[in-house]
């Protein structure tokens, strides 16, 4: 008997009395210790299929079909049946670990609630399940973290807390929604055994939604490869890989970010350098808050950027990455030199920092967070031309339509909101916003990791030409090796806050030296 068996769902969203139909007749099973991957760009319907198994669609879907958990019909099922299978015998890992995880619970009072809700601990056995737990999904120093909040991980502990929760109860089916979408590529690689043993010792199955095919064949026995709601073609993984039929799969199998940015002018000024740059966080304790130690984030970080040029900054989650970017960006506190346009700007305060502002502007990992749900695209990409005093405010309009061309997106969409717009749509909404003050220099802290990989492409295509365009430099951020190659000159190579290697990107990657660096080429490209 086959653990889910999934018979012609079909999944329609009613809004203002009209039906559209997100997912139409999707047929496949999954067997015991089988791992089967749904693979699909963004609106694919991949991830309702996976919320309409135990019935955690919105109000506003309704579901046709048959979903059974061993032999068990779910779909219209009562509630108390779906809560009984709920968390305990098929489990959710999902995407975005910010809006699953509460930012007012630390991280054991988290994984407390679950374990005592399910399974009863209590006391000592509670905390030592916890550590095992932590322990298993890579999470350092694991009795350090018990007491931490969620915004003091990184974006790839925050997903490993994620997977230690759906865990905990040691479920049959495990449903991962882009589960190792925010993980370095050797935390990916972690996870991905980390999954396998459990399948070999408890005979787990598992349901795992992507858009990464590099994962897909690592893990999955079989795929479903979904367009626009429609399975277009299963099978065995290998023969998916090796003879796809349908020409989306081809289309899926051939997007891979290539090329390498434009030379770098002999002449190009200088807009950042950085001179031994340090970041230590006090740890603190007591009642007097007396400081006890260090969080040490950044060490000892020397750098600089021209204009036209993109420096790479690869390391896992908790390496200093994103804590360099934000130095550099004043938005954190850290010792010693960061010039910008040959000013020093360390000792600068907030007033005398912000006529610098418009000249370095930040994009982000998830524009979803960043992007204001009740502010429309005009609102979110104008605010900075109000903040900054640029142009007449009866300009405004025009000045987005501009930007909005710029980037690839049709004006006449600019009084939309941000949940209208797909993940590529609103990561080039976030990129408007910072280049329509036309600024020098620009931090990309992950720009493409949520996204999928033809809209990643498109991304990549698009920086290259804004940056030759405009002669932007920029700070690099990511943990996707393959994107950092084809747009960065220069790569530096980051471990517990050191860097480990700095050089040209065609010599860190053809000829890497150190170990470190040695490993993670290994786990993204090997």
């Amino acid at each position: 008997m086959n653990v889910l068996e999934i018979r012609n769902l079909s999944i329609e969203f009613n809004q203002d009395g009209h039906a559209t139909a997100a997912v139409r007749d999707v047929s496949f099973s999954i067997g015991a210790g089988e791992t089967v991957a749904v693979v699909g760009e963004s609106g694919s319907g991949k991830s309702v299929t996976a919320l309409a198994t135990v019935d955690l669609l919105p109000e506003s879907a309704m579901a046709r079909g048959s979903v059974r958990y061993q032999g068990e019909e779910l779909i219209g099922a009562p509630e108390a049946t779906l809560q009984r299978i709920r968390g305990n015998d098929i489990s959710f890992i999902f995407q975005e670990p910010m809006t699953s995880l509460n930012p007012l619970h630390t991280i054991e009072k988290q994984l407390g609630e679950t374990l005592s809700v399910h399974q009863g601990l209590r006391g000592l056995p509670l905390k030592d399940r916890i550590l095992v737990l932590l322990t298993k999904v890579g999470i350092p120093d694991p009795l350090m973290r018990l007491k931490s909040y969620p915004h003091q991980l990184s974006g790839g502990q925050r997903q490993r807390v994620m997977i230690a929760m759906a865990l905990a109860n040691e479920p049959v089916l495990l449903i991962a929604d882009e589960p190792t979408t925010a993980l370095d590529v050797t935390i990916e690689a972690q996870i991905l055994e980390l999954l396998a043993d459990l399948q070999r010792t408890e005979g787990l199955s598992l349901l795992f939604i992507t858009h990464d095919l590099g994962v897909v064949r690592k893990i999955a026995d079989r795929v479903v490869v979904m367009q626009n709601g429609v399975v277009v073609e299963t099978g065995v993984t290998k023969d998916i890989f090796e003879m796809p039929v349908h020409p989306y799969t081809r289309m899926l199998l051939d997007a891979e970010t290539i090329g390498a940015p434009a030379p770098v002018a002999t002449d190009a000024v200088e807009l950042l350098r950085t001179d031994h740059l340090k970041i230590w966080f006090p740890v603190q304790r007591g009642l007097l808050r007396r400081t006890v130690g260090y969080v040490k984030a950044v060490n000892d970080a020397s750098l600089s950027v021209r204009a036209g040029e993109t420096l790479g900054v690869v390391g896992e989650s908790g390496s200093g990455k994103t804590s360099l970017a934000l130095a550099v960006m004043r938005l954190i506190v850290s010792e010693n030199r960061i010039s910008f346009l040959g000013r020093d700007i360390e000792s600068l305060n907030r007033r005398q920092m912000r006529p610098l502002r418009s000249d370095m502007q930040i994009v982000f990992q998830d524009p979803f967070g960043s992007l204001s749900p009740r502010m429309s695209v005009m609102e979110i990409i104008s605010e900075g031309l109000e903040i900054h005093s640029r142009s007449n405010r009866k300009n405004y309009r025009s000045k987005v339509a501009e930007i909005l061309r710029e980037v690839g997106l049709d004006p006449d969409t600019m009084d939309r909101y941000p949940h209208e717009f797909s993940g590529g749509q609103r990561q080039r909404i976030a990129i408007a916003r910072a280049m329509i003050l036309r600024p020098k220099f620009v931090v990309l802290d992950e720009p493409t990791s949520a996204l999928d990989r033809t809209v990643q492409v498109q991304i990549v295509d698009l920086l290259r030409d804004l940056q030759q365009k405009y002669q932007l430099g920029y700070l690099f951020i990511s943990h996707d090796l393959k994107v950092v190659r084809a747009l960065s000159h220069k790569v530096v190579v980051m471990k517990d806050g050191d860097i480990v290697e700095h050089g040209f990107a065609e010599q860190v990657f053809d000829a890497p030296k150190h170990p470190y660096t040695q490993s993670l080429l290994a786990a993204a490209l090997g």
